[in-house]
């Protein structure tokens, strides 16, 4: 269980008068301004896992509206894509081949990593394979496609991309940073006893790399070296707040893979290595807690709605796998929003259970504050760590009907109930007392559009509020009881 931290500042006894006072003159501005208080924006929710047995998966947010998935098959034999309006309309969406494997020599085998990215008017896929003759002579190839629908676009070869080694190459993905765009890969360098490190080049075209690469990043860290394997790959960038994160998968592709990360100051030299800073511990991990292992190989795409950053990668669902990870088929697809620290840096939080994401609960009248669970009691505190102390699945609720219960991320299995009109996290003990008391009936907030409140199942017309920064099951009367029991979904 979480460590207890120092509680944030209670608003003390004055808060109802002071909240009052704050609404009033916010409406009061909102009607001489002739606005009306913003709605909040609807929560990110998608169900995982998205696609079965589809590895090392890309999806891109195009202007056309549609998002454009690919990645690795089983048989590391072809490349498909995909397409829809929706991130969850990619898991029953058609899959389409647009390239298959030679049936002699280079581009013969081990098909892996594809990326699509949109250059200059045209499509491009990066991908790495092997040969017929040594399949484990991975390198770099970029296909291009002609025509507004990739699915349907003509693609041709623009060959091999040709770095400064003939050696083990893979996971190429390309992004712009002030007007310069860059390729990132994988690759081993000759006298570097590693698998595989990072490295950075400048691009003159999107098959093309120019001048010297620079090498970011090798695994040194002892959680990069697990299972046998010394391994930086997969880098995927996502750039936000003047930086340039770039999330990078590192060991054994077992239950050891793991996701680690670099950053730089988007105004730095790209090219230089001191500009790269590595987090010394790793961001995504295996839960046992939410049986997902071996998470890894991400990319980020955007909601629908453009608000959230989503965090796209694979995992599977058990620990141990008999024999060659690589020859294990049952890598899936899942998304998950990706959060933002008050220092903008990411929190990929952990990988959450399969089945419908989760939310956060935002306090609306203390919109820096989350419902979290701390020492099982359920409680509103801003910068939360860890992250999924704040994520609760919303489910269908034990009481039945149209009821919903609030489900711990963390700790799945554990509901937020009341006891004795206080909030605690605690695990279902199957009676009819703890289905009753942690269901609500999920109302329209009682202020400000786009929010939301819970009304306890067994004791109508109490909800769940915060009161000196603690969820009690209450009535509410006042503007100030209301608000305290508002709820924005992030």
């Amino acid at each position: 269980m979480t460590v207890p931290a120092i509680p944030p500042a209670r608003p003390g006894r004055w808060r109802p008068a002071l909240i009052a006072a704050v609404a009033i003159l916010s409406l009061v501005a909102a009607t001489f301004a002739g606005a009306t208080p913003a709605a909040a924006a609807p929560a990110v929710q998608y169900t995982n896992p998205l696609i079965n047995q589809r590895a090392d998966a890309h999806i891109v947010k195009h202007t056309d509206g549609y998002y454009y998935f690919t990645a690795t098959v089983p048989e590391y034999d072809r490349i498909v894509l995909r397409r829809a309006t929706t991130i969850q309309g990619l898991s029953t969406a058609p899959e389409t081949v647009i390239w298959r494997k030679h049936g002699s020599g280079i581009m013969g085998a081990h098909i892996w990593a594809p990326e699509i990215h949109f250059i200059d008017g045209k499509w491009y896929v990066y991908f790495a394979a092997g040969a017929t003759n040594d399949v484990w002579a991975i390198r770099m190839y970029v296909l291009e496609g002609t025509g507004a629908n990739p699915l349907t676009a003509s693609w041709a070869e623009k060959g091999q991309i040709r770095t400064s080694w003939e050696t083990f190459a893979l996971d190429a993905s390309t992004f712009v940073t002030n007007g310069v765009r860059y390729l990132v890969w994988a690759q081993a360098e000759p006298g570097i006893d590693t698998n595989s490190n990072l490295y950075i080049a400048r691009m003159s075209n999107p098959w093309t790399i120019t001048g010297t690469p620079m090498r970011i990043a090798v695994p040194t860290l002892a959680w990069e070296r697990r299972g046998g394997v010394e391994v930086n790959e997969g880098p995927a960038v996502i750039q936000r707040n003047g930086r340039v994160f770039l999330a990078y998968s590192a060991s054994a592709t077992d239950a050891n893979y793991c996701l680690g990360l670099l950053t730089a100051s988007a105004t730095s030299n790209l090219l230089s290595a001191s500009s790269w800073t590595k987090t010394p511990d790793p961001v995504f991990v295996s839960n046992a807690g939410t049986g997902q292992y071996g998470p890894g190989h991400n990319s980020f795409t955007t909601s629908e709605d453009g608000q959230s950053d989503i965090l796209v990668y694979h995992d599977r669902n058990y620990p141990t796998i008999n024999g060659d990870p690589l020859k294990d088929p049952n890598r899936r697809t899942r998304v998950q929003k990706l959060y933002w620290n008050a220092d903008g840096t990411p929190d990929f939080g952990i990988p959450v259970p399969d089945g419908a994401t989760p939310v956060r609960l935002k306090s609306a009248n203390f919109p820096d504050r989350f419902v979290r669970h701390w020492e099982y009691r359920a409680r509103i505190e801003a910068g939360v760590k860890p992250l999924a102390d704040s994520q609760f699945r919303l489910v269908p609720g034990l009481a039945g009907g149209s009821t919903v219960s609030l489900e711990s991320t963390n700790f799945p299995g554990y509901y937020l109930r009341h006891s004795n009109f206080e909030g605690w996290v605690r695990r279902d003990d199957g009676t009819a007392a703890f289905r009753a008391d942690a269901s609500f009936t999920r109302r329209p907030g009682l202020t400000g559009s786009g929010t939301v409140s819970f009304e306890s199942v067994n004791y109508p017309g109490r909800y769940l509020r915060h009161y000196d920064n603690l969820i009690h099951v209450q009535a509410v009367a006042t503007a100030t009881e209301r608000a305290d029991a508002t709820f924005i979904l992030d």
